[in-house]
């Protein structure tokens, strides 16, 4: 039998050997929580196929149309290699947010030419369902936070989330020392503020945190988020007095680069611990797991790596007795990106939504072989479709185009706009002599 009549009792998706890069555009949507949209980009290719990613929330678009010059003829399925060949233009924050929305249109492109999910290619699946939180808006009364919490739970949600911070604190005359800092100091690490919580203060904020239990009750996980900036010693007096409500966890209450301080609040107090949603890498989570720094390790894909990398990090929190819980701010591209990660994940948690509320964000895309919304009842149910298993919806991203983008500003008509003048490599890359 010849090489050709082999092929042809095959069922092949595409010529994966034979694929290769054309052209990367990007669309901007919405507005973000930085006022910027959501940059989704699209990886097309020589035989039709196209991949769809998403830069993180915050992030420019640029971040992934710097990268175009070094995919351009480029076989998509080469995952790995084109990671390690990108990486180095990542960082942590939103500077990955070009490096991850690429590796996750890779995935779904390879995903696409070979047929198969794209969670396969992190290993296969844990579970055939996604169990999401829904991350819900903050609400100065107690009692109304509460009742919105309680409106989660009526829609299925199995996990939520909510913010207890300085804020409350800061409510009440004697509650915070430095108060007047609490703006201006946003873009000052929390050691460096000079921010404290009184014991009154603290006492309130048991007080906001007693309110919101008595009405949503402790049969559904409770985390916890946005604590403010103020300094360690601060953070574990906090920590101690709310422990008594058994939250799922403590989030970002400290800088993620100050392991010993993170090692010395997880001693202290009785609540799981978790950052990371701005750490780029495995070895940027080194030092946190390492030196069992956490009890939760939270990556979010737009800015960890994508989903690869993300499942190597959670493989390392695995081995160290950790849980992975997934952040998540985006469109249903990265939603879905997040989810496909999670099916490979032995030791997750749940996965993060921001825009539950949003009246149009699941009206971007399509769900192969699936009507409605996204998250139903508080889980995704990921397709064994190619892929992410999702496709654009173009009449929906051209309604939400953000025409006041720097990227469609001059043309605000144009969705996928030309980026010819991206295509051409201008600088040495290599990082050693």
């Amino acid at each position: 039998m010849t090489n050709d009549q082999v092929l042809d009792k095959v069922s092949t998706s595409s010529s994966p050997s034979d694929l290769r890069i054309t052209d990367l555009k990007v669309a901007v949507v919405g507005t973000d929580g930085f006022g910027y949209g959501w940059p989704l980009i699209k990886i097309e290719t020589n035989q039709g196929i196209v991949g769809i990613g998403e830069v993180r929330d915050g992030a420019s678009a640029n971040y992934a149309l710097m990268l175009k010059s070094r995919l351009i003829g480029e076989n998509p399925c080469d995952i790995d290699r084109l990671f390690a060949k990108i990486k180095q233009f990542g960082g942590h924050g939103r500077l990955a947010g070009g490096v991850c929305g690429v590796e996750i249109a890779l995935c779904d492109l390879a995903g696409k030419a070979f047929g198969v999910p794209a969670y396969m290619f992190a290993g296969g699946k844990y579970r055939d369902e996604i169990k999401v939180y829904a991350d819900t808006p903050f609400k100065r009364d107690p009692e109304e936070m509460g009742k919105a919490l309680q409106g989660r739970m009526d829609d299925g949600f199995e996990f939520l989330k909510m913010d207890i911070g300085l804020w409350i604190a800061a409510e009440y005359e004697g509650g915070v020392v430095n108060k007047s800092l609490i703006k201006t100091s946003m873009n000052t690490m929390h050691p460096f503020t000079g921010i404290q919580v009184t014991d009154y203060g603290i006492e309130k904020m048991g007080e906001f945190v007693a309110t919101v239990r008595d009405t949503i009750g402790y049969e559904v996980p409770l985390a916890s988020d946005h604590f403010g900036h103020m300094n360690l010693e601060s953070a574990i007096r906090i920590g101690k007095a709310l422990d008594k409500y058994t939250l799922a966890w403590y989030e970002d209450m400290i800088p993620w680069q100050f392991v010993d301080q993170w090692q010395q609040l997880k001693a202290a107090v009785d609540t799981p611990v978790c950052t990371g949603e701005d750490i780029f890498a495995k070895e940027g989570f080194a030092p946190l797991i390492e030196g069992r720094a956490i009890s939760v390790a939270h990556p979010d894909l737009g800015s960890s790596g994508g989903i690869l990398e993300t499942k190597r990090i959670a493989d390392m929190a695995r081995d160290a007795g950790i849980g992975v819980a997934l952040h998540q701010a985006g469109t249903p591209v990265m939603a879905m990106a997040n989810a496909q990660c999670a099916m490979s994940i032995d030791n997750f948690i749940a996965l993060e939504m921001h825009s539950v509320d949003s009246p149009w964000w699941n009206d971007l895309v399509t769900i192969a072989g699936q009507d409605g919304p996204m998250i139903q009842n508080g889980y995704v149910h990921v397709p064994d479709a190619p892929g992410l298993g999702i496709e654009l919806n173009e009449e929906a991203i051209e309604e939400h185009l953000n025409r006041n983008s720097p990227r469609h500003k001059a043309n605000p008509n144009e969705v996928w706009g030309d980026t010819s003048d991206w295509s051409e490599i201008d600088s040495h890359d290599r990082v050693w002599s």
